[in-house]
Order: structure tokens, then C-alpha cells, then sequence
């Protein structure tokens, strides 16, 4: 696969099931193909969305990455990453970033090579 033009900077956000299946190494490669320079917080954590439970209960996501969301607010970066989308609602909700799934933006930087 090729990448047409990787984006200067993404912040990454890995998941309790990531860490779980011991796939962050995985994660952080992709993340390097796609971008200049990767941004992993060294306050990252479990987002505490479990679920349905930060719909419900928003405090709980709001307390859980709340030095995250800091460290994330001193720099912009060009895409907000992680690999679950109820990770990606709870992260965008404590940053007021966008984040989505690494595969929507590999799809966005491959070159296509369809017939």
C-alpha cells in the first residue's frame, strides 16, 4: 500500500483492548506510516467510556482522562486517532477534538489502486 501524503502530526489514543491483545506496537507503526510524527500522551489511559457507561455516566470519561485531554490540548495536531469508537466519542468529548479510527485515515492517505 502507498501513501500519497502522510499528515505532518496525529495524537494517538490506544484502548484497554489494544494493551490487552498487545497490539500498541501495531498501532504505533500504522500511525508512523501515516503521519510525520506521532503524538502517543504520556498520560494516556483507559477513557473509562466501558460501553454505554460515558453515555450514561459522562463525569466517568471526564475524570478518567483528564490528564490526557491536557496534555493533548497543549498542541494541535492534524488527526486524532484510536482504534474504538466509543473510545473516539469519550476522547472527543474530553479533548473537543474529532478523533477517529486510524483505518478511516489510512484510507484517507492510501493511493488507490483499483481497476
Amino acid at each position: 500500500m502507498e501513501i500519497s501524503k502522510k499528515k505532518s502530526s496525529v495524537a494517538l489514543h490506544p484502548t484497554c483492548s489494544s494493551t490487552m491483545l498487545g497490539s500498541n506496537n501495531n498501532l504505533q507503526t500504522l500511525a508512523e506510516a501515516i503521519s510525520e510524527n506521532v503524538t502517543t500522551p504520556l498520560d494516556w489511559s483507559c477513557c473509562a467510556f466501558a460501553g454505554d457507561r460515558g453515555l450514561l455516566h459522562p463525569e466517568l470519561t471526564e475524570s478518567a482522562t483528564k490528564a490526557e485531554a491536557a496534555e493533548l490540548k497543549e498542541k494541535k495536531f492534524d488527526a486524532y486517532l484510536s482504534t474504538n469508537l466509543t473510545c473516539e466519542i469519550g476522547m472527543s468529548r474530553a479533548t473537543g477534538k474529532g478523533f477517529k479510527h486510524i483505518l478511516v485515515t489510512l484510507d484517507e492517505v492510501a493511493i488507490s489502486k483499483r481497476g
